[in-house]
């Protein structure tokens, strides 16, 4: 079965936060995947199927899967053949779409619309790398590493706090583009559909730096420190944002991590920090809870009041937002190395 050609992701116009979460996905796909979210006829579909090319080489191409919305729980995890298990003795595997994805893309979309078993499987595959399926006291597991992007129209619905925190970055395509913006879309949608075959060869040097800028961060990410003082940036900025859990922290060091070495740097910068922030907080950010009047009972007086302030009664309380960072601060004794 020829597969249909894909749009090439470079050819792909505007849209540049998304491009640079998907690339920073390819070079670590420990990061945990992408949700994109943004109305119909956003284009979603056509970015998320340009991660896979970015994850292969012009020679080899990982797979790409899509999980189809109306999915039963076989039909994703695979099933097994107890019959063939007591005549042969031995189970009978049937892979699902996680076995077909296994070292590739697994792409949902409408994830929002997925009922919460369907879902919490999915994520927890997706986390521990390996499916396995129990049936009758007779198991079977294989590995299913890939990396999960999910698509949803906020309107249609949204997903749970706890599903929303096991995508690594979330993306959302808000922002209409400005009309030339839209005609030049138009016309390379068109000029793709009338000629697929020409379109992608037009496209394959540029597509082609794009798919050697991802593998040479990715060799080059190893060397690269989670080092202390980019984990202190971070660490301050979440507990600003009200940030539950930890693995917010975890996911915006590797983002930070693949951003350095997106742009070649041999360790990370403030700016590396910066640049992924939102991609790591957007879904997981809290607003901070407003501070409760005092009672009359324990109101201070004029003077105490003063006296406060002029020992400095701010309360050094951070903004929920992130912010483009200041000077370098020394890092705190807790976070240096041993």
């Amino acid at each position: 079965m020829i597969e249909p050609m894909q749009f090439p992701l470079a050819a792909v116009v505007g849209a540049e936060a998304l491009k640079l979460a998907l690339c920073l996905t390819a070079i670590d796909p420990k990061i945990g995947g992408v949700l994109i979210e943004g109305p119909r006829g956003m284009a979603k579909s056509t970015l998320a199927r340009g991660l896979a090319d970015l994850l292969g080489s012009a020679e080899q191409q990982p797979p790409f899967v899509t999980l189809p919305l109306g999915a039963t729980e076989e039909r994703l995890v695979g099933t097994l053949d107890l019959d063939a298990a007591l005549g042969q003795g031995k189970a009978q595997f049937s892979p699902g779409v996680l076995a077909h994805a296994d070292g590739g893309v697994l792409y949902v979309d409408e994830v929002n619309l997925l009922p919460d078993p369907l879902v919490d499987l999915l994520l927890d595959v997706a986390a521990s790398g390996t499916n396995r399926i129990e049936r009758d006291g007779i198991s079977h597991r294989h590995s299913a590493r890939f990396v999960l992007i999910g698509t949803m129209n906020p309107e249609e619905g949204e997903l749970r706090p706890q599903l929303l925190d096991r995508f690594g970055l979330n993306v959302s395509l808000d922002e209409l583009p400005e009309p030339q913006a839209r005609q030049q879309i138009i016309r390379r949608r068109l000029a793709f559909d009338s000629d697929p075959q020409g379109f992608c060869a037009e496209w394959a040097g540029a597509q082609q730096d794009l798919r050697e800028r991802c593998q040479a961060a990715r060799a080059r990410l190893e060397q690269i420190a989670l080092d202390d003082q980019a984990l202190a940036w971070i660490t301050e900025r979440c507990f600003a944002a009200g940030v539950d859990g930890l693995r917010a922290d975890l996911v915006w060091l590797r983002a930070a991590r693949a951003h350095a070495a997106w742009r070649g740097s041999e360790h990370i910068d403030e700016e590396d920090v910066t640049a992924v922030a939102e991609f790591a907080l957007r879904h997981r950010r809290r607003e901070a809870p407003a501070q409760q009047p005092p009672s009359p009972a324990t109101a201070q007086s004029p003077a105490s009041s003063n006296a406060s302030a002029g020992q400095g009664g701010d309360s050094g309380a951070l903004p929920a937002q992130p912010v483009a960072a200041g000077p370098r601060r020394e890092v705190p004794n807790w976070a240096k190395k041993p």
